[in-house]
Order: C-alpha cells, then structure tokens, then sequence
C-alpha cells in the first residue's frame, strides 16, 4: 500500500481554501451586467432617518374631485371587491385643505379584499415644497381602513429619497358620511440618504 505524504492533505486543505477565497474575489465578475460600486459614486452621504408628518385628502366630490373610480367592482360583493380609484390627493401640513400644500399621493388604490375593507394602496408622495421639491416616497401596502392605525411599507423614492425604505402610519382624521370624503393623517417614517 502506497504512503501518502505527510503534507498531502495540508496541501489539499490550503489549495480549496485558496480556491474558495478567490472565487469570493472574483465572483461578481463572472456577470458582465452586475459590478460593485461605491455609493459615493453617487454621492451617497450618509443615511439618516426622518419622521414626515402630512393629511392626505381623498375628495371624491366637487368640480374637482381628486380621487376618481377608474374601474367598477363587477360583482355584487358588500366589500365592492374589485373597485379601482385614480387619485391625485392634495398633502397639506394640517387637516384643514386651507393649510399649505407641500406635495401630492399620486396613483391608486383598489379594494383588494372580499371579506373587509382591505384596500391596496399604491402611491407616491410627490413633494413640492423647499429642499424636498420634485421628491417622491413610494408607498405599496394594505390599508385596513377601519383600523385605527394602518402600517405600509415605503419601498422605495427618488431624488433626495433614493433609496429610500421605512413605513408609514395612516390614522383617519376624518370622514364625511355622506360625500364619502376623507382626510388621513401619515406619519413617514423614511431612511434615505
């Protein structure tokens, strides 16, 4: 029977340790589309957290409603399962709609649920006042709508937002029952750069 020798299987053990280390190196690389960046490249600072609050309102009446259907729900559901509303909501720093306008939730919710009131909201807040101007915080989440507080997540935003990530807090402020407008209070809670 054949010896092995001795440093055989150090030689062995530091060969696919070395075999590994230099597909960690190099493995990006095997990808023409994908390579590492440095953020400032893209003038990245530093991230930091900031708190937004606004009141996002849902007018459904008027000569200017800002929130329209766009598609009926087709069934008989008590949720109206099915329904689709295009909005362009006026964002103002106080309840009242005479309160200064600093952006617009522009995009759409639908009723997503056939059990409750469980709408899908997709929308971005799209800022138009100071630094923040032509801004936007994307939000894409479920909206429980009796609920006291609903959470969504922010996925994403652009310009200042980049990158953006965090949630945001809707509580009802108002509703009127016979027109079916609505203000909510957002609390954005939003890490960016």
């Amino acid at each position: 029977m054949a010896r092995v020798p001795i440093f055989a299987p150090k030689f062995i053990i530091l060969s696919l340790i070395f075999s590994f280390a230099t597909i960690l190196v190099n493995g990006d690389q095997d990808h023409e589309f994908v390579r590492s960046m440095d953020r400032k490249l893209l003038g990245l600072k530093k991230e930091k957290l900031s708190h937004f609050k606004v009141y996002w309102h849902d007018i459904l009446t008027g000569p200017n409603p800002s929130s329209i259907q766009v598609v009926p729900p087709l069934n008989t559901s008590v949720t109206a399962f099915g329904f689709v509303r295009m909005i362009d909501n006026p964002l103002t720093l106080g309840p009242e709609m005479s309160s200064r306008l600093v952006g617009k939730a522009q995009g759409f919710y639908a009723q997503a649920s056939q059990q409750d009131i469980g709408l899908l909201m997709a929308m971005n807040f799209a800022f138009i006042e100071g630094k923040y101007n032509g801004s936007t915080i994307t939000v894409l989440g479920r909206n429980e709508v009796f609920s006291t507080v609903r959470e969504m997540p922010v996925i994403g935003g652009s310009g200042l937002f980049r990158f953006a990530r965090g949630y945001v807090q809707a509580r009802t402020h108002m509703v009127d029952l016979k027109t079916r407008d609505a203000t909510v209070e957002y609390n954005v809670y939003v890490f960016h750069y």
